[in-house]
C-alpha cells in the first residue's frame, strides 16, 4: 500500500475522489507501459482530512492498495543495475542485495504523488489556476502542439492521445511506431514533456533568497521525478543561444490599465524567481529507461566478479507517464508557494487574499 500525508489543503477546498482517480488512471495508461500498470487499478482512499467531499484544513491522510503484493517474496538483487539507485544505495547502506532499494527507488511511488498532486490541482482551480502536463517529444520525435489558454480542453485532446500529447496525428503516428520498434528490440526510449500553468498570480515565490525562488521550488520538483535528468524554464537552454536584446519580454502599456502587458514569454512566466502573471512554461526532459530486456554488465556484490544485471520489468517509455507525474509535482508546489504567499484557514480566506491583492495592484498603477 501506498500512502501520502498532505498537510496545508486549505478547510473548503474540493476534494473529489473521482478528479483524483482520472489522475490515477491517466498515470496508468498511455504507450509503453509495463505489465504492472495493467496489473494495478490505482484508486485513492481517505482515512483523514476530507469530509463530504471538502478538506477539513487538517492534514490528508491518502492511501493506494496495491494488487502486485509480491514485495517479501522477491528475489534478491545481488548485480546491481546500470542507470538505477541499485549500486549507490547499496553501497551507501553496507548491502550486497539491493532489493530493498530497488523497491523504494520504484517509480512506483509516483501513484502517491500524483493522488496528492490532484487535491493540490482541484483546489487550485477553485482558485483560477490550471495546470497541464503533456507530450513534447519521444525518442527524438517531436509531437508538440501549444496547448493554448484553454488548458481544460486541451487535457481533453491529451487524455484522447496514447502519448498523451496534443501534436499532429501523423506525427504521433510515427512515435508510436518508434515505441513499438523499441520493444521489439528490447530497447528503450526518453523524451521531453511540457507543463503549463495559466492564471497564476504575480509574485510566487521570493527574490530574497535561493530557497524562496519559484523556479527554484519547481526545478526541484521535477528534479525528483524518477529519470529525469534536465529541467528548462521558458526558452531554458535554448536562451543561452540568443543575444539579450532578442530574450527579454519587453514590457508594454496595459490596453486596459492595471497591469502591463508583456511582447513575449521567453521568461516561462518566472522572472527573479517570482512568477510574472504570464503563463508558466516548464520543460524536463526523460532519459530512457535503464532496464533492459537484455541484460547489461555489471558486477555480483557478493563475489566482485562480473555478472548481468538482473531484469527488472519495466516501460518501453515512460514519457507519456512523466507528463502526468509532472502535472502533479508542479500542482503541487504552486500550491504550496500560494500558501505561503496567499495564507487564509479556508479557501474562501485565500480567495479573499489574491482578489486584494489584484485590486492593490490595480489600484498602484491606475493613473
Amino acid at each position: 500500500m501506498l500512502t501520502a500525508l498532505l498537510a496545508g489543503i486549505p478547510a473548503g477546498s474540493p476534494v473529489t475522489e473521482r478528479y483524483i482517480n482520472a489522475r490515477l488512471r491517466a498515470r496508468q495508461g498511455g504507450a509503453g507501459a509495463s505489465p504492472r500498470q495493467r496489473t494495478e487499478k490505482d484508486e485513492v482512499e481517505f482515512t483523514a482530512g476530507v469530509r463530504d467531499g471538502h478538506a477539513t484544513g487538517n492534514p490528508i491522510a491518502l492511501h493506494i492498495r496495491n494488487r502486485d503484493q509480491t514485495y517479501k517474496h522477491l528475489p534478491p538483487v545481488h548485480a546491481p543495475r546500470p542507470g538505477h539507485a541499485d549500486l549507490a544505495g547499496a553501497l551507501n547502506r553496507g548491502l550486497t542485495d539491493a532489493r530493498d532499494i530497488v523497491e523504494r527507488a520504484s517509480a512506483r511511488e509516483t501513484a502517491a504523488r500524483v493522488a496528492a498532486g490532484a487535491i493540490a490541482a482541484e483546489c487550485l482551480e477553485a482558485l483560477g489556476i490550471h495546470v497541464l502536463g503533456h507530450v513534447v517529444a519521444v525518442g527524438g520525435l517531436d509531437v508538440y502542439c501549444e496547448p493554448g489558454s484553454d488548458l481544460e480542453d486541451a487535457r481533453t485532446r491529451r487524455e484522447a492521445s496514447e502519448l498523451h500529447a496534443l501534436g499532429a496525428m501523423t506525427a504521433q503516428d510515427e512515435a508510436l511506431a518508434l515505441v513499438a520498434q523499441a520493444k521489439k528490440a528490447g530497447d528503450t526510449l526518453g523524451g521531453v514533456i511540457e507543463v503549463v500553468a495559466v492564471g497564476a498570480p504575480v509574485g510566487l515565490g521570493g527574490h530574497e533568497s535561493p530557497e524562496t525562488k519559484l523556479s527554484t521550488g519547481l526545478a526541484a520538483a521535477l528534479m525528483g521525478v524518477q529519470a529525469v535528468k534536465g529541467v528548462e524554464i521558458g526558452l531554458g537552454f535554448g536562451s543561452a543561444a540568443l543575444r539579450g536584446s532578442a530574450l527579454q519580454d519587453v514590457i508594454l502599456p496595459s490596453p486596459t490599465g492595471g497591469v502591463p502587458a508583456r511582447g513575449g514569454n521567453n521568461a516561462g512566466g518566472i522572472e527573479g524567481g517570482m512568477s510574472n502573471g504570464q503563463p508558466i512554461v516548464l520543460r524536463a526532459a526523460m532519459k530512457p529507461l535503464a532496464t533492459l530486456r537484455e541484460a547489461l554488465p555489471s558486477v555480483d556484490l557478493t563475489t566482485g566478479e562480473a555478472a548481468p544485471a538482473r531484469v527488472e520489468r519495466s516501460d518501453v517509455t515512460a514519457v507519456p507517464r512523466l507528463a502526468i507525474v509532472a502535472e502533479a509535482v508542479v500542482a503541487l508546489e504552486l500550491l504550496r508557494h500560494v500558501r505561503r504567499r496567499f495564507g487564509g484557514a479556508h479557501l474562501e480566506e485565500v480567495k479573499a487574499a489574491m482578489a486584494a491583492q489584484r485590486q492593490r495592484m490595480d489600484d498602484t498603477l491606475a493613473p
